[in-house]
């Protein structure tokens, strides 16, 4: 019988290693899989190289794991808040990068999503117009198509992906909710090992299969959020 339900932290990210590229579905806060995150900081793995929309919101998440100095590579599209004053998250990301003690991809966000997307559909690499003629395509191969310059980008592939659903079954199923969506379904498909949190369970059959956006074959676990767990019997 297939059941990815897992009971323990221990068991959803056993496996998880020094220097392992992340994949972190989530929109700021939005979507983020924060549980998953705070398992990282009890495992203790370091040298983390993180592939994130943007580079933490407040002082929880993935702001926490850079606080505590576990990611040597950020890969990212908003490292910042642009025209806005700089968040919390995103203050400990500034400092450690101007310390030197973190490294950045600067990447930008449709470029990323279609990294991460081709990753999962088995393609190798793909041309864009986006980052033509700016410091993003420094060192990158520049073809000429038609009467227009695309730059050489290739897939983006994680070790892991942490993300997170609104309801999951026991086969790895996954529903998210409203822009809680966002990366987490990419993510999903492109990593050799994905763990889901869940807000909420579901039996077989239960989960309308037009509002499955990622189907269980991506998914390797599956871990219900302690505050959801207080309310099962």
């Amino acid at each position: 019988m297939i059941n990815k339900f897992v009971r323990s932290m221990a068991h959803a990210l056993d496996g998880v290693r020094d220097g392992a590229t992340i994949l972190l579905g989530g929109f700021g806060a939005v979507g983020q899989a924060d549980p998953l995150i705070d398992g990282l900081l009890e495992l203790g793995v370091k040298r983390l190289t993180i592939v994130a929309n943007n580079a933490g919101d407040g002082r929880t998440g993935l702001s926490r794991l850079l606080a505590a100095g576990r990611i040597e590579r950020l890969i990212c599209s908003y490292p910042r808040i642009a025209g806005a004053a700089v968040v919390a998250g995103s203050a400990i990301f500034d400092e450690l990068y101007r310390a030197g003690r973190v490294e950045l991809e600067l990447t930008p966000q449709g470029t990323l999503a279609e990294r991460l997307r081709a990753a999962g559909a088995g393609i190798p690499a793909f041309f864009t117009p986006a980052g033509v003629g700016t410091l993003l395509a420094a060192n990158k191969e520049v073809r000429r198509i038609g009467d227009r310059d695309y730059v050489l980008e290739y897939a983006l592939r994680g070790d892991v992906a942490l993300v997170d659903a609104w309801k999951a079954d026991r086969w790895g199923n996954l529903v998210y909710r409203g822009t809680a969506r966002n990366f987490n379904p990419i993510m999903a498909a492109a990593a050799d090992l994905t763990v889901a949190c869940t807000h909420n369970l579901a039996e077989l059959g239960e989960l309308d299969p037009e509002a499955i956006a990622t189907p269980g074959i991506y998914v390797h676990r599956v871990f219900l959020r302690p505050e959801a767990a207080a309310h099962v019997c």
